[in-house]
């Protein structure tokens, strides 16, 4: 490419794209990589404050910030996403269905570590809807030499981004307290988890209110995988009162504990085990009227058929404490997003 005085860009091709900005009302292309001069575009050009520009002159070994573009596209875009127009050498990332955002961390901070190219994301493990932007990449200069591209095609795997299917479950609930089973209170637990389950597609099968009997709630999560639960959700009696016995009668029943207890508020009293491959979820009492809770971080990712560990857990703790916004916008806040 070369530079030239705007008069004298007459029939010349413009080889990037220009922006316009109007203070408070537009910001935008004014002009397209690509576009023919007109003699009539002087005065607009002029006016947007560009007396030279850049004039297409290849040369070997390089790429436009656009045609770099594509290829880094190719790189970084994965399973469940779709890319908008080129515009400036940019390419943004959007998701073609609701789904569980998931960024290869490493292979990210890869690319970024090259110099000249940038990609942008949203925080991993983030619930997205279809049509959400979630990444973004571009080149740094106008013109890259083409090495650069070459280099990060060897070094880089491919899918940086990716989105993994939220899968409705069939779920068992277990609501443990005497004072409920007794009718002394009403069950608060059942209507705010029914309502995270739905957003989510899941099926309530059935929901069990049981005494604080440790005996009663093992045979309950039995009969509940052997009437085919894909989750069982245990709420109540998760606490260190002598009565609580919900994480006793999920460790007798057979299931693998992963953790009882994470490094989130609201819930630290969170219980995590598997039965196999199906997820056996304890819940605090904080689920029943904390807008946000440790469950709507672990949630997508149980229904996304991620086999969660004590480390997954413990990388929460960054990030981990909620804030409790007067105005909530999660997912789309700090709240479990430090790991």
């Amino acid at each position: 490419m070369k530079s030239v005085r705007v008069e004298d860009a007459i029939g010349m091709i413009l080889c990037h794209d220009i922006t316009k900005i109007v203070p408070g009302e537009f910001k935008g292309r004014a002009f397209k990589k690509g576009h023919i001069i007109k003699e009539e575009d002087v005065k607009e050009l002029l006016s947007i404050g560009k007396e030279h520009i850049y004039v297409w002159e290849a040369k070997e070994g390089t790429l436009h910030e656009n045609d770099a573009a594509i290829r880094l596209k190719d790189l970084v875009c994965g399973a469940g996403l779709e890319f908008g127009e080129i515009k400036e050498g940019k390419i943004n990332f959007i998701a073609k269905k609701d789904g569980l955002l998931k960024i290869d961390k490493e292979e990210l901070l890869k690319i970024n570590m090259l110099g000249d190219i940038i990609v942008s994301t949203i925080h991993n493990n983030t619930p997205v809807k279809k049509g959400e932007i979630v990444g973004a990449t571009r080149v740094i200069p106008l013109v890259i030499d083409e090495e650069k591209i070459i280099e990060a095609e060897k070094t880089v795997k491919k899918g940086i981004i990716n989105i993994e299917d939220i899968k409705g479950k069939k779920v068992f609930m277990i609501t443990t307290g005497s004072e409920v089973y007794h009718g002394r209170i009403k069950d608060a637990f059942g209507p705010a988890v029914k309502k995270k389950l739905e957003y989510y597609g899941c099926e309530l099968v059935n929901q069990t209110i049981l005494p604080d009997d440790k005996d009663k709630i093992v045979a309950e999560i039995k009969r509940a995988l052997k009437e085919g639960a894909e989750m069982i959700v245990c709420t109540g009696g998760m606490s260190v009162d002598p009565d609580d016995v919900t994480p006793t009668a999920i460790k007798e029943c057979g299931a693998e504990l992963v953790s009882y207890g994470a490094p989130v508020l609201p819930g630290a009293m969170f219980l995590l085990s598997y039965y196999g491959d199906i997820p056996i979820l304890g819940l605090p009492g904080c689920v029943m009227y904390s807008k946000r809770t440790v469950f709507d971080l672990v949630l997508p990712r149980v229904l996304a058929d991620e086999k969660l560990t004590m480390r997954d857990l413990a990388l929460y703790g960054h990030g981990g404490l909620c804030l409790d916004c007067k105005v909530c916008t999660f997912p789309h806040c700090s709240f479990g997003k430090g790991e």
